[in-house]
């Protein structure tokens, strides 16, 4: 059996949904990486006997962690995606982002270039803060679109970027390290296409994500501490 690095939260005749580590690619890239999630996933299922094939319905990027949705063959993948084209599918995300926001929720529309179609798409993502820390702000975000990467680039065109981005800014500009971009796919809401029963799912924080967080907390105690 593969030593899992990944968390099976749901499973059925049709669909898994799976907790993705962060650094761990869904699907391999030009360059054609082995041990992408889907690689994974596949092996378990074959070690498990089952004759279907596990296809992902969305995908999150390297960086990203958190929950995915796969379909078992391609007739429950395109079921599950035609619920993705309705836009019935509740995306959930925690980030980090540098800064603290003007307003406490809002709602960001812009246009992102997608190469592979050669044009720009409305993307639009919901957000409203969670936390606001000394240097930084937990948001929960919901893009309403599906565009590659929309909650990065949103949040860096109002000037608030992930912690720890390194795509759309430069570290070296802002105080906060972090190893990788501070985005985790929190939970998703969804109509099973086949059940029709009402899916609720959730993953919790990983772990580096709060001991940043408890570190962070901790710093600003001490901060207070020696500067009352």
């Amino acid at each position: 059996m593969n030593e899992k690095r990944y968390r099976i939260v749901y499973e059925d005749e049709w669909l898994i949904v799976v907790d993705k580590p962060a650094g761990m690619l869904v699907i391999p890239t030009p360059r054609g990486e082995t041990n992408t999630l889907t690689d994974l996933l596949n092996r378990e299922l074959d070690e498990r006997g089952l004759g279907a094939n596990a296809h992902p319905c969305h995908r999150i990027d390297r960086e990203t962690s958190g929950l995915i949705i796969y379909a078992k063959g391609k007739k429950a993948q395109q079921l599950m995606m035609d619920e993705f084209r309705r836009r019935t599918v509740v995306k959930s995300y925690i980030a980090f982002v540098h800064g603290s926001p003007k307003k406490d929720f809002d709602t960001l529309r812009s246009f992102i270039y997608n190469r592979n179609k050669g044009r720009k798409e409305e993307a639009v993502t919901k957000y409203r803060v969670l936390e606001k820390r000394r240097g930084f702000t937990v948001l929960e975000a919901q893009p309403i679109t599906g565009r590659t990467n929309q909650i990065r680039i949103h949040l860096k065109e109002i000037g608030h970027p992930l912690v720890g981005e390194s795509v759309y800014a430069f570290r070296k500009d802002f105080k906060l390290r972090f190893k990788r971009a501070a985005l985790h796919a929190q939970g998703l809401e969804f109509t099973h296409p086949v059940t029709k029963e009402t899916l609720k799912l959730t993953s919790p924080l990983p772990e580096d994500m709060e001991k940043f967080k408890k570190e962070e907390m901790n710093n600003e105690e001490r901060r207070q501490l020696f500067n009352p």
